[in-house]
């Protein structure tokens, strides 16, 4: 290994032990072991959250809130389950969701949390402007201590799974600092953030559901080299590693792969140019709007090959942004890797090589486009390369172009661009391919539009329930005859899902972790009360 790794874990190890100091510390060999009590454990994820710890600004929607509790949660089986509820009821149609909450629930500071604190959590969340979207709510309200009544403009299937995300904070200690300093119902209460280096919890006795094994969690906040470093140096008892780190053996330590829908897949503008935003950017490529170049592509691209070549082998296929989910259709896996039938389709629909420089044409039209990636993502980048290496021979060229986000945000409506998704939530399927979203935000960048696509959207959001809609969910990517997958409209190449990686210390048990979200590290936390040490 290299003179600057080794220094890595040098520092690594002398910056985690000033950070955790009050830890015995062995000597061995030339590494230093730091000793904990058993209930505690010290973890390295790369992400700190940006804008703290509030759930009526999007924390705790990735992975375990830590400091707060939700009405409803999802098992390990994706299924969704009591928390602060005992029971919800929706009515007849639709509209009026009555929620009914435990009645022995105290926030961390001993104060009871009734209905109110519900009703003030989710009016602050639509007042936010934040991520966390209500706008679908007309009016909360706090029926007694124990009922709270939410009155929807429309009928929405997936309002659910707001009551899933959003922690609910506390009305009487609530201020502008809360997310510095947040106080909830959660199994774990805040004792020390230090931004940029650690955040450091500790369990909340007032905690009303399993106690969690561990009374003491200190994360660290590091790159990924310090992070493997540290791990080397036997300083934290996980980090979350790149595929790169997988050849590299830590003794004492093994390697955790958990399967994701932490997708990543290029999406193409889907109409032709001529076309500009409010802005005044341009929208549309009449490359891409071919839906032979698309389709070309998705069957071309060899999964396996990028998988192997630049995940190193810890990721899955991925034919659309629900792989796996209960609501994924898996009738739209095609096969891939095809060159032959790739470029039957291109000549068929007229694409040809007529001036012989490799590079097919149909009339005045060259099958090239810009391919653009955030410049600081070496994954992407890899991923991008090689697709463009890939496709080269069917007589496509893509011109791989690095940039920030915001240059790519300038780019995006007019070029294709490789981006990443992936929730627990269906209605990110309608977010990125309804034809509502079309050019808001970072949504349906490439303006794609179906009817029939947005018919099954509107079913799906319109049912009342999760498993009723799940049918129509399903039938938007591919119902025998169009859709919005590989198999019907190829709006997006969907490419990876990117196995979450970590090692771990031995005996340090994790649990069953289910399918992770977008985002390496917080997904892993979701169980987080049940992680305890084996031995």
């Amino acid at each position: 290994m290299s003179k600057k790794f080794f220094g890595l874990i040098f520092i690594a190890s002398l910056a985690i032990s000033m950070m955790l100091a009050g830890c015995s510390s062995s000597k061995s060999g030339d590494k230093t072991k730091v000793e904990r009590p058993n209930d505690e454990v010290v973890l390295a994820f790369g992400s700190e959250p940006a804008t703290g710890f509030d759930p009526t600004i999007g924390w705790g929607r990735y992975g375990s809130p830590l400091f707060q509790s939700t009405l409803l949660r999802r098992d390990d089986d994706l299924k969704i389950v009591n928390d602060l509820a005992t029971n919800y009821e929706v009515s007849e149609d639709g509209k009026v969701w009555t929620v009914t909450l435990r009645d022995d629930v105290k926030f961390s500071d001993g104060e009871p949390l009734t209905a109110k604190d519900v009703k003030f959590t989710f009016e602050k969340a639509a007042g936010s402007g934040s991520v966390v979207d209500m706008n679908v709510v007309e009016k909360v309200e706090a029926i007694n201590d124990t009922t709270v009544k939410f009155t929807l403009k429309e009928i929405q299937s997936t309002f659910i799974n707001n009551l899933v995300a959003t922690g609910i904070v506390p009305e009487h200690a609530y201020g502008d600092d809360y997310a510095e300093n947040p106080i909830g119902s959660g199994p774990y209460q805040l004792v020390q953030w230090d931004k940029g280096q650690q955040l450091i919890v500790k369990s909340n006795p007032e905690y009303y559901g399993n106690k969690p094994h561990f009374n003491k969690i200190t994360f660290l906040f590091l790159s990924e080299d310090a992070a493997f470093a540290a791990a080397q140096a036997g300083t934290v008892d996980l980090a979350a590693i790149p595929a790169a780190f997988t050849h590299k053996k830590i003794p004492g330590m093994k390697l955790e792969s958990v399967k994701t829908v932490d997708n990543r897949g290029i999406v193409f503008p889907f109409v032709k140019s001529g076309e500009f935003t409010e802005d005044g950017l341009p929208v549309g490529n009449d490359v891409t709007a071919d839906a032979a170049i698309r389709h070309a592509i998705d069957m071309a691209v060899n999964r396996e090959v990028l998988i192997d070549g630049v995940l190193e082998g810890y990721g899955t296929p991925a034919f659309t942004s629900v792989d796996g989910l209960p609501w994924w259709n898996p009738e739209t896996v095609i096969e891939d890797g095809n060159m032959d039938g790739a470029r039957k389709l291109l000549e068929d629909a007229g694409w040809k090589d007529t001036d012989g420089d490799g590079i097919l044409e149909k009339g005045s039209l060259k099958a090239e486009f810009s391919l653009y990636y955030p410049a600081n993502d070496e994954v992407r980048q890899s991923l991008a390369i090689a697709v463009a290496d890939m496709i080269k021979p069917l007589g496509i060229k893509i011109i791989v172009e690095g940039g920030s986000w915001d240059v790519i945000a300038k780019k995006m409506h007019s070029e294709a661009v490789l981006m990443g998704w992936g929730s627990h939530d269906p209605h990110e399927l309608y977010n990125i391919y309804g034809g509502d979203n079309a050019g808001v935000e970072w949504y349906n960048t490439g303006y794609y539009k179906n009817d029939k696509v947005d018919e099954y959207f509107e079913k799906a959001l319109r049912s009342k329930s999760e498993e009723e809609a799940i049918e129509y969910w399903k039938k938007a990517q591919w119902d025998g005859t169009t859709g919005l997958s590989g198999k019907g409209d190829a709006a997006w190449v969907w490419l990876v899902n990117i196995d979450h990686l970590y090692v771990v210390k031995e005996g340090l048990d994790i649990g069953k972790q289910r399918i992770h979200v977008h985002g390496h590290g917080w997904p892993a936390t979701d169980n987080i009360v049940n992680w305890k040490w084996s031995k």
